[in-house]
């Protein structure tokens, strides 16, 4: 079954992680070099601190993750300038 839409969904506030549930981005190559991709982007649908709640447009999936688990770089990686 897959869920409506958020009401509180709007396409100026996306974000740009993977869904964990169709990881239609999997292939990409834009996504791969950790840009914002205009086909695989998601809801924000709101915040709490560093937690964001998001939806998948594509499957609809809804989940929430802590981005600061997804800010930290690999060893030898440069700081973003």
């Amino acid at each position: 079954m897959r869920l409506p839409i958020d009401p509180q969904a709007d396409i100026a506030r996306r974000a740009w992680l993977p869904c964990p549930a169709c990881d239609d981005a999997r292939d990409c190559a834009v996504c791969a070099d950790r840009r914002n991709c205009v086909e695989h982007w998601r809801y924000l649908i709101s915040n709490q601190g560093a937690v964001v709640h998001l939806q998948c447009p594509g499957c609809t999936h809804m989940w929430s993750v802590d981005t600061r688990r997804h800010a930290r770089r690999p060893v030898g990686d440069p700081p973003p300038c």
